[in-house]
């Protein structure tokens, strides 16, 4: 059986509570639900044994938190995406994203080869369980717009002005 180590924490930001959570490979899981294991973790994890392991976290959060405070515009913390093929393949062209950039549904449906699976791009998007770090705050609509967001609009206006992303059409939506 795996062992998934996590804490949570308050991030003092909009961001709010969040839960992080690694395997022995590394960041399983950054997820702005709080109290539970979110539907957002692979169900291989689900059955491992969960240990509150704040120590074992710490390098990961004392990352997030200096994205969050604007100290930090990349990560290098190894990762442990569990999900279909199609979702990691959708995933690794997220974090080809540079920081204060977006991209649309569409244009990451065309890098992973299914132009027309803009839509399947938004379920990837849906289902990522490493949320901020990998990226998918920096999807927006083809038309402009901001699209959904798991943490919530406001949280994903927020993350993308932190970047110093400029809203013009997106901040009618709010």
């Amino acid at each position: 059986m795996n062992t998934v180590h996590y804490t949570r924490f308050d991030t003092g930001s909009p961001a709010g509570v969040l839960t992080l959570a690694a395997t022995e490979k590394g960041l399983a899981l950054l997820s702005f639900h709080e109290g539970v294991i979110p539907e957002a973790v692979p169900s291989e994890l689900k059955s491992a044994d969960w240990i509150e392991s704040p120590a074992k976290l710490r390098s990961y959060r004392k990352q997030v938190e200096d994205y969050l405070a604007g100290k930090r515009r990349d990560f290098d913390l190894p990762l442990d995406l569990r999900g279909p093929d199609f979702h990691k393949k959708c995933w690794r062209a997220l974090l080809r994203i540079p920081f204060g950039q977006t991209r649309s549904y569409a244009e990451i449906a065309r890098q992973v080869g299914s132009s027309a699976a803009f839509r399947a791009v938004g379920q990837a998007n849906h289902h990522n369980p490493v949320a901020i770090i990998v990226p998918c705050h920096r999807l927006i609509t083809t038309a402009g717009t901001l699209g959904g967001y798991g943490g919530g609009l406001p949280l994903k206006k927020w993350l993308l002005e932190l970047e110093g992303v400029q809203l013009e059409k997106q901040m009618n939506l709010l």
